[in-house]
């Protein structure tokens, strides 16, 4: 965007949608495009995250807990009953459990890069004056629905371990084809058809509600920075600047239950599609 003519609303929004690639995309599916945004906030959040769990683990004292250590006890104190609840195999847990709450932390350190101010590293980079291709830069990787479907692609990976490790080769591939219809010979394609959409859509869906919600979260802000742009180029203008602070602290309020809700969300159906994994048909 140029700095000496004031892009449109609808040019505001597309530079702030538009993720930094390695490459142009060619107007069709091409799987050597990677968003380096997505990719760098990640793997950033991802240590972050790691570094903050194993500050706590390391700090842990048998007498009073500080502020942080109570904290985290509590976090693993939930996830580690709602895995009691949901997966059943006291050995499966030893891995589910920290798995889920790796997910929770994880995520909800994504999320939270939502309430960085919108035009923050846009600025950035147009007063350091570098290369314009970073200035198309977003930072809230669970906006990114490659981002969202590669999370959700892993625990469907995971759960395919799972069911061959309880069930076995030939006990999976015997529920793939008798359940839910039965066990007829007949019936076995119905029911790999069937099984294998379940799978696909869990796994989309699975994705598909993070991303969404944190992707209009991201618009929401957008537009409310529009609101104060509009603010700022008003003569008359009083009530807008005032609006525009009064909705900008209401939604980032209203976002924070949102960025946990959603973390919280997706570590849950993480653990009940392991825990179905686990069951017999």
């Amino acid at each position: 965007m140029s700095a000496e003519t004031a892009p449109t609303a609808g040019e505001y929004i597309g530079h702030h949608l538009t993720h930094w690639q390695n490459k142009p995309m060619a107007g069709v599916i091409d799987f050597s495009v990677f968003n380096i945004d997505s990719m760098i906030w990640s793997v950033v959040l991802g240590l972050v995250g790691s570094l903050l769990l194993w500050k706590a683990a390391r700090s842990v004292t048998s007498g009073v807990p500080g502020r942080f250590q109570a904290a985290i006890e509590l976090l693993v104190e939930m996830v580690d009953n709602q895995a009691k609840g949901i997966v059943h195999n006291a050995e499966s847990r030893k891995l589910v459990a920290p798995l889920a709450l790796t997910v929770f932390v994880w995520i909800f350190l994504l999320n939270s890069m939502d309430f960085l101010p919108v035009d923050l590293f846009h600025k950035i980079f147009e007063w350091t004056g570098v290369d314009h291709s970073i200035h198309y830069f977003r930072v809230v990787p669970t906006a990114d629905l490659s981002t969202t479907l590669g999370m959700s692609t892993s625990v469907l990976l995971i759960c395919v371990f799972y069911n061959i490790k309880i069930k076995g080769i030939g006990g999976w591939f015997h529920e793939l084809t008798t359940a839910p219809f039965g066990a007829h010979p007949i019936l076995w394609p119905f029911n790999f058809v069937f099984q294998m959409i379940e799978f696909v859509a869990k796994t989309v869906s699975h994705g598909m509600r993070l991303f969404g919600n944190m992707y209009a979260g991201e618009l929401i802000f957008m537009l409310i920075a529009l609101m104060g742009g509009t603010a700022a180029m008003s003569l008359t203008g009083v009530l807008l600047p005032i609006g525009h602070v009064i909705a900008g602290s209401i939604w980032a309020i209203f976002h924070i239950m949102i960025v946990a809700l959603q973390a919280f969300i997706f570590m849950m159906l993480t653990l009940v599609y392991i825990g179905q994994a686990h069951d017999a048909h």
